[in-house]
């Protein structure tokens, strides 16, 4: 099977042809870490038209408005699932995880989607019971508004990043309250703070050659306790969890400053650039220079 990258499409985006209109915009702000947009529209789509199979680098989620559809994608031990949605569906799709998806010939659907991602995204999501094993959303109620959040953001692409932001807040807490696969919260008042101090610390310290003792230990806690209690709120390690922070810093740097590659390396805890490299390569899939290229905003004149 050839898998396909994502392709790079212009900041925004708004076509019309015979038989098919989307609309399409890309999330013009990285600085945000607990939850981040990169795309989000809607789309009609034509007659058997598909996607796939592609890979994506973040979370992708469609919700159907009309028509029919057909969602191929590979549960976490890498079997494929097919599975057949209607209006008032929805489907997700996790990074990583190879999929296809295509309309149907006589009823093709109509779908709304957001791309996210963000720190906090895999723990809204597992509390909605949503992942590569469980990737469809059929609510007996409610689909209605969360179709509307999304729309919503379709619609406002020109407003600030916070507000939109705060839309993907409601859009994930509607998911959750509408989904039938919904799953209680385990954390606690106090779990949240020792969490939230962890988070803390590492954001003030990334920079450096900080480790989960460390953490731990401004959090007075047990290191295997901390790792364990990290996980299940957050759902990553804690090292995951600041290579995912130094990275997103890293790409937010490369995207808005012409500052040398190195020194951004070096400013977001990366002294090897090789290191860095191979780690940047690995959570986005294209070597930094390469990124860099394709990601930085196109200045007006």
């Amino acid at each position: 099977m050839r898998i396909e990258a994502e392709p790079v499409e212009p900041l925004f985006r708004k076509r019309v042809t015979r038989m098919s209109e989307y609309s399409f915009s890309m999330f013009p702000n990285d600085n945000f870490l607990d939850f981040r947009l990169f795309q989000y529209g809607w789309e009609q789509c034509e007659p058997l038209h598909s996607y796939g199979p592609f890979v994506r680098n973040h979370y992708l989620f469609h919700y159907v408005i009309s028509g029919k559809g057909l969602l191929m994608s590979n549960d976490a031990n890498g079997v494929t699932h097919r599975h057949h949605l209607g209006a008032g569906q929805g489907f997700l799709i996790c990074p990583g995880q190879v999929n296809t998806y295509c309309a149907d010939e006589h009823q093709p659907w109509k779908y709304v989607w957001l791309e996210f991602d963000g720190l906090r995204a895999a723990e809204c999501l597992e509390c909605a019971g949503l992942g590569q094993s469980q990737p469809i959303y059929s609510p007996k109620s409610g689909g209605e508004a969360l179709c509307s959040r999304m729309l919503y953001i379709c619609d406002h692409s020109g407003d600030s990043p916070l507000h939109l932001v705060g839309h993907l807040c409601l859009f994930l807490d509607e998911l959750i309250c509408t989904s039938p696969t919904r799953r209680e919260n385990k954390t606690g008042p106090l779990r949240d703070f020792y969490i939230q101090e962890a988070v803390t610390f590492i954001q003030q310290n990334y920079q450096r050659g900080i480790t989960v003792e460390e953490i731990a230990d401004a959090c007075k806690l047990n290191r295997s306790y901390f790792s364990k209690l990290f996980k299940e709120v957050i759902g990553c390690t804690p090292q995951e969890f600041i290579i995912r922070l130094r990275l997103t810093k890293a790409a937010e740097q490369m995207r808005m400053t012409g500052d040398p590659i190195g020194d951004i390396a070096r400013r977001c805890g990366y002294p090897n650039q090789l290191h860095f490299s191979q780690a940047f390569k690995k959570r986005y899939g294209l070597p930094p220079r390469e990124w860099r290229k394709q990601n930085t905003p196109v200045k007006s004149k």
